[in-house]
Parts: structure tokens; C-alpha cells; sequence
């Protein structure tokens, strides 16, 4: 099991395919397990690069709280350790958000951001609800219960269900709860055009809670490209095919710009 020991009491990632590096970031509670499809496919073009966030799977609990910024530090020391200079930083749902706290930190590290389903703040009742409801589930340890609720929101078979669940539980509920605290008071709408690196923007067409967040970033982000994919919030399982093309033809046009 290939485990990061600069990081705390461990790291868990996975480093498949060669090629241009595509990095992956989950949102809370979720695993590594939710971009199964991309590194299936994607893998065959690229160097794919997948890991759970401190506490949550196999990586070992954090005694430091979690935030975005740590998270994105240590996004840097895995590429240090896999001697990667440079990225495209994919994120699903508040994964998203952490591609962007990347690219205003550590740009020199990111060849783009690919964001999916994401935000650059939290400013829905919708979205807000139901982060403080995994929140609070996070309190009081229902770590069971909230595992198979979003498990079974994301997973497109009985298969994709039992493994997403079955690494849920693993992690840590102290860890789990930081990072949703995080996800509801993040904001960095304001800071968008600093962002000056191309980003793709995938999102789901029956997803409209998140269609004001797809504005946001479409309106405000300098280099940005909007596709819409007829899904709802769970794109990496529910449409991979579809997203994995869109990435691949993103990084195939953004290589080619950079070599004329």
C-alpha cells in the first residue's frame, strides 16, 4: 500500500499510467475510490494520480485540523515525492475548491485546474443544509449512517456502492467533520481573476443547485472553459465516459497551445 510518510503518520495514494500527471482530490468522507472510472481510463494516456485526504480511508488520522491549505500542501509534497514538477489539479465537488486554493497558492506547481461540480464558496441554502447536516451527523459519530447516504448518492452500481461505503468508514470522523467545516465557510469568490491558468469547468445539467456556481467561475475565472454534461451532481461515476473525454480533450488542447 503506497503511503506518503512526510505527511503526518501517512498519505495513501496511487500513482497509475505515464504521461502528463492528472491529480485527483475527493470531497468529504468520500475516498480515492470515487475517481475509479478516471483512472481506469484515463490511466491509458496519462499518469493519474489519486489520494485520500488526512483522515479519511486509509490515510492515518491528523492530529493538525484539517483545512484547505494543508490540503493543498500536501498535494505539493506528492509531487515532490513522486518528482513531478508540474499538474493538472482535478477536483470533484468541494474538491473543487481545493483546485482553486491551489492554483492561487502553489500555481507554479499546476499546468491547469479541472473542476467538477464545484464552488468557490457556499452561498445556497440547499448546499449550505446539507452541509450542516453531514456536519452534525460528523458530531455525533454517525459515521455509518452518513457513509452509506453518500455512497449510494454517488455510486452508479451495487459494486461502486459496497467499495465507496466499504472505504467511508475508514476514515477518521474528527478529520471528516474538519473538512466539511471547511467546505461551508471557504470562500475565495473574490480572488478568481487572479487565477490566470486555464481551467475546465464540468457540470451537470439537472445539477441546479450548482448552476450559480458554474456562473460564478465562468464569469469571473480568466481562462475557463464551461461544459455541460446531462447528469446530475455525481459526475466522475454517474457520466464518466463523458467526463473523462472532456479532460482529455482539454489537456490535449491546452499541451498543443503551450507548444505552438
Amino acid at each position: 500500500m503506497p503511503m506518503l510518510s512526510d505527511v503526518e503518520n501517512g498519505l495513501y495514494y496511487n500513482a497509475n499510467g505515464k504521461g502528463i500527471p492528472l491529480v485527483f482530490i475527493h470531497p468529504p468522507l468520500l475516498t480515492s475510490t470515487n475517481f475509479k472510472y478516471q483512472v481506469e481510463e484515463l490511466s491509458q494516456k496519462y499518469k493519474v494520480i489519486t489520494f485520500d485526504i488526512r483522515g479519511h480511508g486509509r490515510s492515518a488520522f491528523s492530529k493538525e485540523p484539517i483545512t484547505y491549505q494543508m490540503i493543498g500542501n500536501d498535494i505539493k509534497q506528492l509531487l515532490d515525492h513522486l518528482k513531478i514538477e508540474k499538474a493538472f489539479i482535478c477536483g470533484y465537488s468541494t474538491g473543487g475548491s481545493i483546485v482553486l486554493e491551489f492554483l492561487l497558492n502553489h500555481k507554479e506547481r499546476a499546468l491547469g485546474g479541472i473542476i467538477i461540480s464545484g464552488m468557490s464558496e457556499i452561498k445556497d441554502f440547499y448546499n449550505e443544509k446539507r452541509i450542516i447536516i453531514a456536519r452534525l451527523l460528523s458530531k455525533i459519530k454517525a459515521k455509518k449512517l452518513l457513509g452509506l447516504a453518500i455512497s449510494f448518492g454517488n455510486a452508479n452500481t451495487f459494486e461502486i456502492f459496497k467499495m465507496m461505503y466499504r472505504e467511508s468508514i475508514k476514515g477518521d470522523i474528527r478529520n471528516i467533520k474538519q473538512y466539511y467545516n471547511c467546505s461551508l465557510h471557504y470562500n475565495c469568490t473574490h480572488q478568481l481573476p487572479s487565477i490566470d491558468l486555464p481551467t475546465l469547468l464540468a457540470f451537470g445539467s439537472k445539477d441546479k443547485a450548482f448552476h450559480q456556481y458554474a456562473k460564478i467561475l465562468h464569469e469571473m475565472l480568466p481562462q475557463n472553459e464551461l461544459r455541460v454534461i446531462n447528469t446530475k451532481h455525481q459526475i466522475p461515476t454517474k457520466a464518466a465516459k463523458e467526463l473523462n473525454q472532456m479532460i482529455h480533450e482539454f489537456v490535449v488542447k491546452i499541451q498543443q497551445g503551450q507548444n505552438r
